[in-house]
């Protein structure tokens, strides 16, 4: 059973203002990049106040969508108003630290402004960073304090659960401040170097979603923090090259195989800024991926993740005896992924946790001494998110794959009797923010035709109002384009071990008899990404341009991708670049036997792992591949950090021809078609050396390639200018050698 939205809804979801087909024009390159967005209006950084008041989000201004300033839809009013403009605060350029500038990159926010905020727990006010310092906006007096003035910056700041004070890092260490008052105090004071409290390190970022290093106790007593001592790792001297001038940074890096930063677990006290250090046993070549209380001060969890990922403890200290158990284990002979659905029920009733012990992600209901309950959801299908528990009616709210792996949909199951439904309409990808009670939920949706749009409902589907209709008008950007986009067609392949891999086909709208077209493989192929759903993407919009100039573009979701159980992921564990480039072979025979494809004019693109597979495809697989475009690939799996590359290729020195064959290096003379490899010159994820390693190799080799590279562009290659050129290049490159 699911919840069946009214008819008109549909039609607006469907139809939406439409566009004349015959006034239609195709997509201009120049245009995919610039502003306003072809997508339209999005409101970012959704989010509700506790007491369900209203909706706040961030907005681009109408010169600059990615000056970002604060806004709010009040649900009582029906009105949409701008609480903060940041231009009213500081306008001009910001000055960021380098701290900041790759906490944001680890983010992947390329905005200013307004970028992030949070709620005060009782719905009065809330709390943004902005150049540097920290602002208290209240919504009583309308007005936006000032809370630090500062040389310094103040960075990763919170409200604490009673909305008494405000805690923040300022050179690398953890201060509260009294919002009365404004009284500082300092509650860590050897931070600096390379110790760091209360922040998260570079692996925790990067690779395990982890962006903070401290946790708030329910009552404002106590703050749980990290305290990382980098000194064991690696030194490296990183270079960034811009068009003026190369930087160059003294950087602990933890390549693969070396050592990671060591890290403590503490307790302060507020009162007397005492530590109590938690103890996670004797061996320190361990990771702490996630730290959470329970609803009271006087248990606190964590995770504990062996250096192989293949072991997994919830412990809980009881702070009143510092005495710790572990509620639950995890373990696999691949690899652990880590997630963040973990909830502590009221009164230390018990807790819900997410696992994919039987092969596929799902809930669990576990008491309070780790004893499992109950399973509370099955199938060959995932949970993808744990979005709220409404304890009152004995309802938990998730996000699943439940009716497709290509939709993420909202569904609810009964803490008591397992029933599930689903809250939210089929044929779209559904992206929420539930309600800490689970009475309403704000669902972001789209589908590979229509553009996300917005729309706050009560728990029941029932449409309570729209946040964002993104209506395909005149005044849209999309609207003149609109009727010349032709929906990919969705389809199945078998892979050698039979499982089904899902593609999309983007094609004209009508195909050209006895004519064959060339195809572009666009990939990713890497783990943790799921590229094939039915969900609208700015970034579709270069392949429906590429369909506009006479392509076909094809798309696979390999074995190691994620959305699909374990078994689907665990074949490329220990040996990657294998059977990822087997799949996609697969894919380019079924295209092969397709009539209308030129089979000597298939070409394969992708970016980041997408360029790994892409060099792999052409050293490996050059009967296949006519071009390939490569952006900012890995080539050497050594020269990547321990968490990512340890996981999938396992530890150097026990797997050392894994990475020797999962490397590029070794497939070079098979390179048969034409290469493009391009790189931003200063990215610091990523590195340039990737790059710089491979282009010695094929000159020395006398192998001729193309390349691009971007002076002072990162991993993202963000900015329009960038994506403009980068997109040229490579619509050229295409052009000369498949046309």
């Amino acid at each position: 059973m699911h919840v069946k939205l009214p008819r008109f809804v549909l039609t607006l979801c469907l139809l939406f203002g439409g566009s004349n087909m015959a006034d239609a024009k195709q997509l201009e390159l120049e245009r995919l990049f610039a502003d306003p967005a072809l997508s339209g209006a999005t409101p970012r950084s959704l989010s509700m106040a506790p007491d369900g008041s209203r909706v706040t989000y961030l907005k681009g201004k109408a010169e600059d969508a990615n000056r970002l300033d604060l806004w709010q839809y009040h649900i009582k009013d029906g009105k949409h108003s701008l609480l903060v403009d940041a231009d009213s605060l500081i306008s001009g350029a910001e000055t960021l630290s380098d701290e900041e500038k790759a906490r944001r990159e680890r983010m992947r926010l390329f905005a200013s402004g307004i970028i992030s905020y949070s709620w005060s727990k009782n719905s009065d006010a809330l709390l943004f960073p902005l150049n540097g310092d920290l602002y208290y906006y209240q919504l009583s007096s309308k007005t936006a304090k000032k809370l630090t003035d500062t040389s310094e910056f103040e960075t990763d700041a919170t409200i604490s659960p009673t909305g008494r004070y405000v805690a923040f890092i300022r050179n690398q260490n953890l201060f509260v401040l009294d919002i009365a008052s404004g009284k500082e105090t300092q509650l860590t004071t050897d931070g600096g170097g390379d110790i760091k409290n209360g922040m998260a390190e570079f692996v925790a970022q990067e690779e395990m979603g982890r962006m903070t290093g401290y946790w708030w106790a329910p009552d404002d007593s106590k703050i749980a923090f990290t305290r990382t001592d980098e000194s064991g790792v690696a030194e490296v001297v990183r270079n960034e090259i811009y068009a003026d001038e190369i930087k160059l940074f003294n950087q602990r890096y933890p390549y693969t195989g070396t050592a990671n930063a060591k890290i403590q677990l503490g307790v302060v006290t507020l009162k007397d800024s005492s530590v109590n250090w938690i103890s996670h046993g004797d061996d320190e070549d361990i990771y702490l991926p996630r730290v959470e209380w329970t609803k009271s001060a006087r248990y606190l969890s964590y995770q504990w993740q062996s250096r192989n990922q293949q072991q997994l403890e919830l412990r809980l200290v009881d702070l009143n005896n510092n005495q710790q158990k572990v509620l639950l284990s995890e373990s696999s002979k691949t690899w652990l992924n880590l997630h963040d659905d973990l909830h502590f029920l009221d009164n230390e009733q018990g807790f819900i946790w997410a696992s994919e012990r039987d092969g596929y992600k799902h809930l669990y209901y576990f008491d309070f001494n780790g004893k499992l309950q109950r399973q509370l959801t099955s199938g060959d299908w995932v949970v993808d998110e744990l979005d709220a528990v409404n304890e009152k009616h004995g309802m938990v709210y998730f996000t699943g794959r439940k009716d497709s792996a290509l939709e993420r949909h909202l569904y609810s199951v009964s803490l008591k009797d397992g029933a599930i439904t689903r809250l939210t309409e089929p044929g779209f990808d559904h992206a929420l923010v539930v309600a800490k009670d689970g009475s309403s939920f704000i669902d972001s949706f789209s589908n590979v035709s229509t553009p996300n749009k917005v729309v706050l409902r009560a728990i029941d589907g029932k449409v309570l109002t729209w946040l964002e209709q993104n209506t395909l008008d005149n005044s849209h950007p999309l609207t003149a384009y609109h009727g010349e986009l032709n929906a990919p067609r969705f389809g199945t392949l078998k892979a050698e071990d039979g499982q089904l891999m899902h593609y999309r086909m983007f094609e004209p709208k009508t195909l050209t008899a006895g004519k064959q077209y060339p195809v572009i493989v666009s990939v990713y192929g890497g783990p943790h990404a799921q590229r094939v759903t039915n969900s609208w993407s700015p970034r579709d919009l270069y392949l429906h341009y590429l369909v506009q100039q006479g392509y076909l573009v094809f798309q696979l979701d390999n074995r190691g991708s994620y959305n699909r159980g374990k078994a689907f992921e665990d074949p490329i564990y220990k040996k990657l670049g294998e059977v990822e480039l087997d799949d996609q072979i697969r894919g380019v025979e079924y295209l092969r036997n397709l009539p209308y494809v030129a089979a000597d004019k298939i070409a394969i693109y992708g970016h980041s792992y997408g360029g790994y597979m892409a060099i792999m495809a052409m050293f490996k697989a050059g009967d296949y591949f006519a071009a390939g475009v490569s952006g900012a690939p890995v080539t050497d799996w050594a020269l990547y950090d321990t968490h990512y590359t340890e996981r999938y290729l396992g530890h150097p020195a026990e797997n050392a021809q894994g990475y020797t064959d999962s490397a590029v290096f070794p497939y070079a003379d098979g390179l048969k078609g034409n290469l493009l490899i391009y790189h931003g010159m200063a990215d610091d994820n990523v590195l340039f050396t990737h790059s710089t390693k491979l282009y010695k190799q094929l000159q020395d080799k006398g192998l001729l390639f193309d390349m691009m590279n971007y002076p002072g562009s990162k991993h993202s290659m963000f900015g329009q200018p960038v994506q403009t050129h980068l997109h040229k290049s490579i619509t050229q490159f295409f052009d000369r050698h498949l046309k």
